[in-house]
């Protein structure tokens, strides 16, 4: 466990100052955490050494840690740089009437989980919206949600598999009996005839642009 450090640049030297304005730039635009060799090269250093002095002295004043004195396992002190996470995209989820979904493995999108609040270690993958389905609710068509592996409570929004297909809407219990509602009245609920699947808990929102070509 880090210990908690008040964060003083004012205790810092300029060249020290400049190290980690880079280090923080590096991970506030989602790259990894530069090596030694990358600060000296960032630097004009004339060895490695100069360069981990810098990292050394950064770690005894408390704005980073490093995981057995290794730089790409940099950890910033700095409640202020993003957390980055990389979700699977899963392809599309119909917001209308449930359809078979389609899954795309090999897409993922990169979030800042503390911006939209993710816990961590939470289990998530996100999904294209495609319908108006739930359009009350503020989910558009083309939106991309971020859903979490979770138990759904009532009234959360959820991706759920009902009768062996794929939707996304309001997760409802009357009478301990479980059923899906849309946030447009002009969809029907959908109650489940065999089965009905939770395959994940909304979380977040992304939208990236409504455009039409």
């Amino acid at each position: 466990m880090h210990k908690s450090v008040h964060m003083d640049t004012m205790h810092l030297t300029d060249k020290q100052s400049a190290v980690l304005e880079y280090i923080r730039e590096r991970r506030t635009e989602g790259f990894a955490m530069p090596t030694v060799r990358e600060i000296q090269q960032q630097f004009g250093f004339s060895s490695p050494f100069a360069a981990t002095r810098h990292i050394m002295a950064l770690e005894k004043k408390g704005f980073l840690n490093r995981a057995g004195g290794r730089a790409r396992s940099m950890i910033l002190n700095d409640p202020h740089t993003p957390r980055w996470l990389n979700i699977p995209l899963l392809g599309a989820i119909p917001a209308g009437l449930p359809v078979d979904a389609v899954e795309q493995p090999d897409r993922c999108i990169t979030v800042d989980a503390d911006s939209i609040r993710l816990p961590k270690n939470s289990r998530t993958f996100a999904l294209e919206v495609r319908g108006d389905s739930m359009v009350d609710a503020g989910i558009l068509d083309r939106d991309i949600v971020i859903l979490e592996l979770a138990e759904p409570r009532n009234r959360d929004i959820v991706a759920a598999l009902i009768d062996g297909e794929t939707t996304l809407k309001r997760y409802l219990v009357n009478k301990n009996r479980p059923f899906l509602r849309a946030e447009n009245p002009k969809y029907p609920d959908l109650i489940p005839a065999q089965e009905l699947v939770i395959q994940g808990v909304f979380r977040a929102l992304i939208r990236i642009n409504h455009s039409r070509s």
